[in-house]
């Protein structure tokens, strides 16, 4: 089932499938990503779980957003849909978007089951003394506007969808080219995707000053890692490090390193993060059964 949904002062597009009964499940995209990102893996879970799959205001076939991309926005939009999906909830998120997960189960801890990071983003000591997305924004939007007004953005928007996923993936797309092409042939989609790169660094260093004042909870916590695209060996232990300590936030904390599948695990890996989900609902049913 597809539908526009009302969260706060922000629309989204969400699709969801499943059993109505079934334990709910949440997936979130990284960076300026679509709900079809997922679909191989949610051809997996969806005899088992109640699948959410969403998009963020202005990105995939949500209309434009009200307010600008920051960590509390993204967060507020997370509470909302695991509070309409029926907490608590199990949360699988990708890149960026796991800084979105990490400060919804800080700060709404009674909504999150459990976590699965896909090669989650991670900033050590982010710091950002200067805050310009505020004043960008509104041009990446206008800039969007351009594109789409002119038609620009039919071609400029796959196109760079194309060669992003040249070096993130090497599974290619889940979906026909006429769906790629409707969702980043769309100006609002570019300028959406221009407004999350701007929030970057604001949102890391967002998340380091919540994690100073929230505990991350004793949920089941699985980190993917995904290597395939990281060439140098410097770099390896860099992203595997930070994963680390993703992982160890949570006394339930583990790892899976994925040496050849690359950042679009979604696409290259999609039964490890089934596999993973299902691990995280194991351990919370044995913790409750031993409760």
């Amino acid at each position: 089932m597809s539908e526009i949904v009302n969260v706060g002062r922000e629309q989204v597009h969400v699709v969801e499938s499943g059993p109505p009964d079934g334990v709910p499940l949440l997936l979130t995209s990284g960076l300026g990503g679509a709900w079809f990102d997922w679909a191989p893996a949610v051809a997996l879970l969806r005899d088992r779980y109640r699948v959410t799959v969403f998009d963020r205001p202005g990105l995939g076939l949500s209309p434009a957003a009200t307010a600008r991309p920051t960590l509390r926005r993204d967060t507020a939009i997370l509470a909302a849909l695991a509070e309409r999906a029926g907490p608590p909830v199990i949360v699988l998120a990708h890149s960026m978007a796991a800084f979105h997960a990490e400060a919804l189960a800080r700060l709404r801890p009674g909504l999150v089951r459990g976590m699965v990071l896909a090669d989650p983003s991670h900033e050590r000591g982010p710091r950002t003394d200067v805050r310009l997305a505020a004043v960008l924004t509104p041009l990446a939007a206008a800039a969007g506007a351009v594109l789409g007004a002119t038609r620009l953005a039919r071609v400029a928007g796959p196109l760079g969808r194309r060669l992003v996923l040249r070096r993130t993936s090497r599974a290619g797309e889940a979906v026909p080219d006429d769906v790629v092409r409707s969702v980043y042939g769309r100006g609002t989609v570019i300028g959406t995707v221009v407004a999350e790169e701007l929030a970057y660094r604001e949102a890391a260093a967002d998340l380091a000053r919540l994690r100073g004042r929230r505990p991350f909870p004793p949920v089941p916590l699985v980190v993917v890692t995904a290597l395939g695209d990281v060439r140098l060996p410097a770099r390896r232990r860099e992203w595997s490090d930070g994963h680390a300590r993703l992982a160890a936030m949570s006394p339930r904390g583990d790892r899976i390193v994925l040496p050849d599948a690359r950042h679009m695990v979604a696409l290259d890996a999609p039964g490890v993060l089934a596999d993973a989900v299902d691990a995280v609902l194991r351990a919370e049913a044995a913790a409750e059964d031993g409760a």
